[in-house]
């Protein structure tokens, strides 16, 4: 008796023990499109979101980055939690056991585009992007591109019918920006919308305003 007594008060114990709740996990890559401080931005928002970040960040990326922005490369990799070398294909955001909320592209060059499209997976940004296709989660691909081809509209067609979603981060001025600031947090608060995350930093629509 005492045996199942002490196994009953153990459970009763248990039932009210805060259970810990897991931090979500996106996978977040650069590619070499401008727009750098779109996933810079991510990676901040992400950060506040309490976001478990997974980067990488390509070789042209880093160059873009110095190029456009007054962040170093140590300073972009100090945003997120875990980061990956491009060509290390045997990293864990490499295989579909690694479980993560989705993945962003963000900004997206039309050439890893083609790459995702095709299922060429010879770096870890394609590689990644392919699993989330196959294990049918969800992929955002910010698309830096104008104008565009035949070819990009194909490929962007195609990698939609696969399961991604095509984000071209297109400035909204019904939000009257007063800023660059104000259109590049509007564009990664509707992107993190995807993910069903609320950042809180930009003004959303409310239809017609009267004066």
């Amino acid at each position: 008796m005492d045996f199942f007594t002490s196994r009953a008060d153990h459970a009763s114990s248990d039932d009210h023990a805060p259970i810990a709740r897991q931090r979500r996990k996106i996978i977040v890559a650069f590619t070499g499109a401008t727009g750098s401080i779109l996933g810079i931005q991510t990676l901040i928002a992400l950060r506040s979101l309490n976001v478990e970040t997974h980067l990488i960040i390509s070789k042209w990326a880093e160059a873009t980055i110095k190029y456009e922005t007054d962040y170093t490369i140590s300073n972009v990799r100090a945003l997120a939690d875990h980061v990956y070398s491009i060509n290390d294909l045997s990293a864990p955001i490499a295989s579909g056991s690694f479980r993560t909320e989705g993945m962003l592209v963000v900004p997206c060059s039309v050439k890893t585009l083609a790459s995702i499209n095709s299922g060429i997976c010879d770096d870890l940004i394609s590689r990644a992007a392919d699993v989330i296709l196959k294990e049918r989660r969800r992929l955002v691909l910010a698309v830096r591109e104008t104008p565009l081809s035949t070819i990009h509209l194909q490929n962007m067609l195609s990698v939609t019918q696969a399961g991604a979603i095509i984000f071209p981060p297109v400035p909204a001025f019904y939000i009257k920006p007063s800023s660059v600031e104000d259109l590049i947090n509007h564009s990664v608060g509707r992107i993190l919308d995807l993910f069903d995350l609320d950042t809180a930093a930009f003004e959303r629509w409310e239809g017609w305003k009267r004066n």
